[in-house]
């Protein structure tokens, strides 16, 4: 059980922002803390720390005017800590191998293979023999209906026909190194995790996870640690005292 340092930019600064209240229409969220910092500083903090496999995610969708400014925070995070974070955020065919290069471990992917609703694999093979299996994380965020967690797109916005269950795990682990799973509809929250999603998770075996979601303090992590396993990674956002939250940053040393 690790913590995988964050950092997200919307409209061209670090952010932390209450996930469902994302949309592309005016660049809009609802934002929790807006940091003075750019990028890099704290790219730099997580080097130094030693936390490795944390993630920049690009908030705004490439269309935006405010996409390239995100970009060039995202490259300034990248370069101060090269192979020490992965990128997520408008990833295609097109870009993704340009963000390995700029110093991402990994890209990570929703949008461009889960599209119209429904898992385009020819996309997927594409991307995989672009840029390596080793070097994709797909992330599977989901939000829970009547009938199960579905896995959502486009910045969390749109449901797809696709329900994260054990066979959807088992058939896209032979695609991609990791998956990312934010619990959307506690996304930013900080009022508790997604406790039967993390149950869920903690039966997984022989896959990497990261969980994100709802996280605000110790007895969360303890429950993460309990229903995963052990083995089940975690990111914090909001709830770190970084970004303004009561959570010491200093005690994620105890889960390199």
């Amino acid at each position: 059980m690790r913590f995988r340092p964050c950092i997200d930019i919307h409209n061209g600064s670090v952010k932390q922002i209450v996930g469902g209240s994302l949309k592309d229409v005016g660049d809009q969220a609802e934002n929790n803390y807006v940091s003075q910092y750019d990028g890099a500083y704290y790219a730099k903090m997580y080097k130094k720390d030693g936390f490795t496999g944390g993630h920049i995610i690009l908030l705004n969708p490439r269309e935006s005017e405010w996409y390239q400014k995100d970009i060039k925070q995202a490259l300034g995070a990248l370069q101060a800590y090269p192979g020490g974070m992965q990128i997520g955020g408008g990833i295609c065919l097109e870009n993704a191998q340009d963000f390995l290069e700029m110093g991402a471990s990994h890209v990570i992917v929703t949008s461009y293979v889960f599209r119209n609703g429904i898992l385009d694999y020819d996309r997927l093979k594409k991307l995989v023999s672009k840029v390596g299996k080793k070097h994709l994380v797909l992330d599977l965020s989901c939000r829970k209906y009547a009938d199960g967690y579905y896995i959502m797109t486009d910045r969390w916005q749109k449901k797809t026909q696709i329900c994260l269950n054990e066979q959807t795990v088992d058939d896209l682990r032979n695609y991609c190194d990791e998956f990312l799973i934010h619990a959307v509809d506690v996304e930013g929250k900080q009022n508790g995790v997604e406790r039967s999603l993390i149950s869920f998770l903690g039966q997984l075996s022989e896959c990497t996870v990261t969980y994100a979601g709802g996280i605000h303090g110790r007895e969360d992590l303890e429950y993460i640690e309990k229903l995963g396993n052990g083995q089940l990674d975690f990111t914090i956002g909001s709830a770190l005292d970084l970004f303004g939250g009561s959570l010491p940053y200093k005690d994620m040393q105890n889960y390199r």
